[in-house]
This record gives structure tokens, sequence and C-alpha cells, in this order.
């Protein structure tokens, strides 16, 4: 008996490494959602549906109609800065539509996997476990703690995943990430001053989409944080990227997070322990020296 999972989101760079993923499962009948057309190269070995996950008649629809024993939601508004500005999109992408969720999973009896994030957190004691209390201090964190908030009480079969910063290539390229970013602007002479003063735990986009497949291949209910394993400042990726690529660590300067004014607060200390993934699912993230090696590889 097959699997049917579908994904939201599966233009973005999660939902591109879930069908590269689970389209190798012979198991899993994948239903793959996006906002407008399909932006994938591929479309063998899974179904395509557009659905816009902040139109709840849509949602009701698409997953009444496909029917899927897993709902695997990736999309949501991450742009923290954009969503500062523009609190209404935010609030319909990332808080309406998981409630949207929520009530199609409950009508068609699905079990619900929602990707949260660090930004849940103030930054001040991490790295963090799934029992740590959150406090957001951005109009993003919030937006993220009342779709968490929603799926916990939802009384529907749950799990949620968190993460933090994601990297990874997307088939398209249309976003950057801190390697890309290193490697071009070190590639091309420039200084770049990158921050000493915030911690993460940089997490690579195929680590991510093992999680989450981890958790619903095993319907493994509950909050489970998946990330990478190394605990680094956005210097200290800097520096390991320059030296994979062999390029002049020199123009690399120490800044610390007073020197960017950026609309929304970012927390200084994130990251998070994974001793329950580990025991519960047997996840084991690359470490972020073979996250690059991963990424140089698909450049």
């Amino acid at each position: 008996m097959k699997k049917r999972i579908l994904i939201t989101g599966s233009n973005g760079l999660l939902g591109q490494k879930l069908v590269d993923l689970l389209t190798q499962q012979p198991a899993v009948d994948l239903i793959a959602t996006a906002r407008g057309a399909n932006r994938l190269p591929r479309s063998d070995a899974y179904s395509y549906q557009s659905m816009d996950i902040t139109n709840r008649q849509q949602v009701l629809d698409v997953v009444g109609e496909t029917k899927p024993d897993v709902i695997i939601h990736t999309a949501a508004m991450t742009n923290v800065d954009q969503c500062e500005s523009e609190k209404e999109a935010c609030w319909a992408q990332n808080v309406l539509a998981v409630e949207y969720l929520v009530e199609a999973s409950r009508i068609n009896n699905a079990f619900l996997l929602h990707v949260s994030t660090d930004f849940i957190f103030d930054g001040a004691a991490g790295p963090y476990s799934e029992e740590a209390e959150a406090n957001p201090i951005s109009f993003y964190g919030w937006s993220k703690y009342a779709a968490e908030k929603a799926v916990i009480h939802s009384g529907i079969k749950w799990a949620i995943a968190r993460t933090v910063l994601v990297y990874g290539i997307a088939h398209d390229m249309s976003r950057s990430n801190i390697i890309l970013w290193v490697k071009k602007s070190l590639e091309d002479g420039k200084t770049i001053k990158v921050v000493t003063d915030q911690w993460r735990s940089p997490t690579l986009a195929e680590d991510l989409a093992l999680g989450c497949w981890l958790i619903a291949d095993q319907k493994a209910e509950g909050i489970y944080n998946i990330s990478g394993k190394d605990f680094l400042t956005p210097y200290e990726m800097a520096i390991k990227t320059a030296d994979f690529f062999q390029l002049d660590k020199s123009l690399i300067t120490q800044a610390d997070s007073s020197t960017f004014t950026q609309p929304a607060r970012r927390p200084p200390r994130t990251g998070f322990v994974l001793d329950k993934p580990r025991r519960v699912l047997g996840y084991e993230p690359k470490s972020f020296e073979e996250g690059i090696a991963v990424l140089a590889a698909q450049l």
C-alpha cells in the first residue's frame, strides 16, 4: 500500500529537495503543490496541483480531491524583514494557511507535518531543545509561533519540524545563501563584513528534507529539531567556505550585528540540540563542511 504524501511549496528550496527525495521512495505516491505553475525541471514520478495556501477553498478542494495520508507543509513567507513591513501578507501565509491545512487534515484524516523555525526563540540561551520556551522577537517569529500553536491545539495527528538557517541549491538558483554569497564575493575580490555575534546551526536543505521524510514515514508525532549539527557564527561559516573553495580569507572582516540595520530583530544565539531526532528518528545531519561539499558538487 503506497503512502500518499502531499507537499506544499514544492517550488521552494525545501520543496524541491523533498520532490527529489520522495520520488526515489517506491512506497510513496507524491502530490506536489505550489502557487501557480510547476517550476521544477522534471515532472515524472509525481503529480502536480496548483494550490494557493492562502485560499481556504482551494486548500480544502485539493486536499479533499487528492486524499493524502500525510501533508508536509513547507510553504511560508520567510523573508524576516518583509514580514515586518507586510504583516497582513505574512499572517495570511504563515498562520491562516496553517489553519486551512489543519481543517483539511481533520476532514480527510491526514497527518500534518508543519515546518517551523528557530526564530520562535529570543536567542538568549541557544542551542535549544524541543521543550524550550518560545519568545519571538520579530513578527515573522510571532507568525510561526502562532502557526505552531494552531497545529499543537488542532486535535489532529501532527508533527512540527523546527529548523535553522537552511542552505542549498535550488533548480532556478533564485535564492542565494551564505555559501554562495561568500564564494561569489571573494571570487570577485570584494571585502565582506560578516557577523561574529550571532550563532546558528546551519542546515543543509537535503538534511531537512530527510528529517521531514523520517517524520512522515514514521508518522512520528510531536516536535522535532531538524537542523545541522554544527554551532557556528556567520563569520565562522564564511571562513569555512573560503577554506573549502581555497579563496582569500583576508577579504573577510569581522563585524557585530549592530553595524547592520535591519527592520526585524534577529535572535542572537539559536541553534538546536539534536538528541531527540537522533534517538527517535535516526536522524544524522552532515557537518557544515560536508554540506559545502554537497552544494559545490551541484554547482
